[in-house]
């Protein structure tokens, strides 16, 4: 598994959008309530998300591998309390989600190509 993808809930996604382009994040998907970058550097991608009213989630950190799937099995049994089975979501990742000890958001989840190359990918 690697460390790749990491969400942030925001007020205003137009401020937080022209922040992160002034820092030399590349813009890969651009709508009303989410944007996701690819690092100036690499190819970890980063996310924000709009939250009304008060931001309670935090960060989202994301754990990806190719076959999730084994590594849910493998964390279930070893413990870990997944709040979601694997799932194929709309944004054409496979996801499942769990907290660590403290609360903090996880999902261990599988994109491939989507996770730069989405077909609503911004172009140019």
């Amino acid at each position: 598994m690697r460390l790749n993808q990491i969400t942030l809930p925001v007020r205003d996604i137009a401020r937080s959008k022209a922040f992160y382009l002034t820092l030399g994040f590349r813009l890969l998907v651009d709508s009303a309530h989410y944007c996701r970058f690819l690092a100036p550097e690499g190819d970890t991608t980063f996310s924000i998300h709009a939250e009304d009213g008060e931001i309670a989630t935090g960060a989202v950190l994301y754990l990806e591998n190719g076959d999730m799937d084994a590594d849910f099995k493998r964390l279930n049994a070893a413990g870990v309390a997944f709040e979601t089975d694997p799932a194929d979501e709309s944004w054409l990742w496979r996801e499942a989600r769990f907290r660590d000890p403290d609360g903090h958001v996880w999902k261990l989840y599988f994109a491939g190509e989507n996770r730069v190359n989405p077909p609503w990918r911004v172009k140019g």
